[in-house]
C-alpha cells in the first residue's frame, strides 16, 4: 500500500499492530510520534511528518488493518475552527475601483502565531464557504493587502490530492512515481477575495503574483520546490473565470466522489480540475521522465 506518499509493507503494518498491543496506554499522537522516529519519516527540512503519520493511521483504520485507541476527548480542531469563525473580523470598508488604484499589492506569508496568521484564519473561517480546516503536511498561507494596507485576499496552498485521473493523465506518472514525486505539486485549497472588494481582475492578478513566487517560497520553507500548482473548482458555485484569466489549464473534471467514498456511494458536485505549471519542464520533473 501507498498511504500519505509512503509505501507500507506487511512488516510495517505488523509493527503498528504490535505497538498498539504492547502500549495500550498510548494515545494516537504518541503512536504517530513513535513511527516518525523509528522510520525517520521527515520532510526535506528534517521535521518529523507527524500529521502525515496521523492521517496514515486513520486511513489504515478505515481499511480495517488496525484499531486505534479511542480519542481521549473531542477534537480540538473542531472547537478551534468554530472559535475562529466566531471571531472573524467584521467586514471592512468597501473596496471599489480599478485594479491600478490598489497596486502594488503587498503579499506576505502568514507565519504561525503572528497577527497575519490570526487575520488569515479569521477571514477564511468567517468568509470562505468551506471554512477553515487544518492543512496537514506542507503548506503556505498567503495574505494579500492593497497598497493602503487593507486585506484584499487570502490563499492557502497545501498538499496535492493523492489521486486525480485528469491530472495524473496530464502528468503521465505511474502510481509509484506519483508516490515519490507528489510533494512537487501543491494544491490551492482556499482562495478568498474579501467579499467587500469589487475590483475587476483582482483575483486573476493575485493568482499571477503568487505563481511567480511560490516556488522560491516553498524552497525556502521546505527545502524543495514545487513544479506545478493545482486546484479544484466547484462548478455549482464558480465558473473558474479567474483561473482561466490567469492562464491555468483546465484538465477536465472530477468523478463527483470524495476521498472517503469507500463504497462508491457518496455523490458530491463535480469539480473542474485546473493546473498551472511553474516551469517549462514541470511535467518532466513530476513524471520523472
Amino acid at each position: 500500500m501507498v498511504i500519505q506518499g509512503r509505501e507500507l509493507s506487511e512488516e510495517d503494518v505488523r509493527l503498528i499492530q504490535q505497538l498498539l498491543e504492547d502500549h495500550p496506554d498510548w494515545c494516537r499522537s504518541r503512536l504517530s510520534q513513535e513511527l516518525c522516529s523509528r522510520w525517520d519519516w521527515r520532510n526535506a527540512r528534517g521535521q518529523a511528518k507527524d500529521m502525515s503519520a496521523r492521517s496514515m493511521l486513520l486511513k489504515l483504520e478505515q481499511k480495517g488493518h488496525i484499531q486505534l485507541p479511542p480519542r481521549r476527548g473531542p477534537s480540538p480542531n473542531g472547537r478551534r475552527n468554530q472559535r475562529l469563525a466566531e471571531l472573524a473580523p467584521p467586514a471592512g470598508e468597501p473596496i471599489h475601483g480599478p485594479l491600478r488604484g490598489l497596486r502594488p499589492l503587498l503579499v506576505s506569508i502568514a507565519a504561525p502565531g503572528s497577527a497575519d496568521w490570526r487575520l488569515f484564519n479569521g477571514l477564511i473561517a468567517g468568509y470562505h464557504y468551506l471554512g477553515l480546516r487544518n492543512a496537514a503536511g506542507e503548506n503556505i498561507r498567503y495574505l494579500v493587502r492593497d497598497r493602503n494596507g487593507r486585506p484584499a485576499a487570502c490563499l492557502l496552498f497545501g498538499a496535492a490530492a493523492w489521486k486525480c485521473a485528469a491530472r495524473d493523465a496530464w502528468i503521465g506518472w505511474s502510481p509509484a512515481v506519483r508516490g515519490r514525486n507528489l510533494q512537487g505539486l501543491a494544491n490551492n485549497a482556499r482562495f478568498l477575495v474579501v467579499p467587500w472588494a469589487d475590483v475587476p481582475c483582482l483575483a486573476s492578478h493575485v493568482l499571477g503574483l503568487l505563481a511567480r513566487r511560490i516556488r522560491a517560497d516553498w524552497q525556502a520553507k521546505y527545502g524543495h520546490p514545487v513544479h506545478a500548482i493545482e486546484t479544484f473548482v466547484d462548478r455549482s458555485r464558480h465558473r473558474g473565470t479567474c483561473y482561466q484569466a490567469a492562464n491555468w489549464i483546465r484538465l477536465g473534471e472530477t468523478a463527483g466522489r470524495t476521498r472517503n467514498d469507500r463504497h462508491k456511494r457518496i455523490r458530491v458536485p463535480a469539480k473542474d480540475v485546473y493546473i498551472y505549471p511553474l516551469a517549462p519542464d514541470a511535467r518532466r520533473e513530476l513524471s520523472g521522465r
